[in-house]
């Protein structure tokens, strides 16, 4: 399994100035582990984070993803060049897959992603927002290793089977909205355990992701909310706090667009 750093750093909704300096307090601060996607639009934001911090550009493992109407063979190779050029790298470390939908056809559009991967322009290939039938037919296809599946996850969504699954395919789950777009500081049970901690609710729910084998959150923040995300790697919860946090999932999604894959 590749291992991604822990835990990666999100951009989506960070635009211009301010996400460069987001990405490059967030480098200063620690993390390894930049996500980004053509999708986002800030591509060349976070590469001129990348070129303006003192951290060595291998030393960040840097992640985008491909836009859904960008998934037909040829598009993937040349916007894949494109977002390089973009992000002022000669390779990323994981591209994947942004939804299976608009372009996505699986045989046509995971060659490409082994083609990108044999031209060197990408270390990694990932999906991102699949099924768990889709994400093992892409496991079929595919020659290349899935090293990440990203998906929205968090205490009130828990994905437990899209989790095994990944994990029996030795495949890291990236999480995406992992603190539910801070929803988690409303949430009682990660009050009181934040409070036993004397750490903050959103702490305590990365932490849990943090706990879970195999599952990398990737959350996004400003200013002190980039050092306080990072902090929660030093917090450890117990198994009885861990399991009052299980019992929270509600199968509760915040991205859940018509015509996402299990709409269909």
């Amino acid at each position: 399994m590749t291992r991604l750093p822990q835990p990666g750093f999100g951009t989506s909704g960070h635009e211009g100035e301010s996400c460069t300096e987001a990405v490059r307090t967030a480098l200063e601060t620690g993390y390894r582990h930049v996500d980004t996607a053509q999708m986002y639009d800030n591509e060349r934001a976070v590469g001129r984070a990348l070129e303006e911090t003192d951290v060595d550009r291998e030393d960040v493992f840097l992640a985008t993803k491909v836009h859904p109407s960008n998934l037909a063979y040829d598009d993937v190779i040349e916007t894949t060049e494109e977002s390089l050029e973009r992000l002022g790298v000669d390779a990323v470390d994981l591209l994947y897959v942004h939804w299976p939908v608009d372009a996505y056809d699986p045989e046509e559009t995971l060659p490409a992603f082994d083609e990108v991967r044999d031209r060197g322009w990408t270390r990694h290939v990932g999906v991102s927002n699949f099924t768990v039938d889709l994400l093992e037919e892409a496991v079929d296809v595919l020659e290349s290793p899935i090293a990440a599946h990203q998906i929205e996850l968090h205490p009130q969504l828990q994905q437990d089977d899209l989790v095994s699954v990944a994990r029996d395919h030795d495949v890291e789950t990236v999480a995406y909205c992992p603190i539910a777009q801070g929803d988690v500081a409303e949430i009682d049970v990660l009050r009181e355990i934040a409070d036993a901690h004397d750490a903050t609710p959103v702490q305590v729910a990365l932490a849990w992701h943090y706990g879970r084998d195999g599952v990398v959150p990737i959350p996004k923040g400003t200013g002190d909310h980039i050092r306080e995300n990072y902090e929660a790697l030093d917090l450890k919860l117990s198994d009885d706090e861990r399991r009052r946090i299980a019992d929270l999932d509600a199968g509760e999604r915040l991205i859940d667009p018509d015509r996402a894959a299990w709409n269909r």
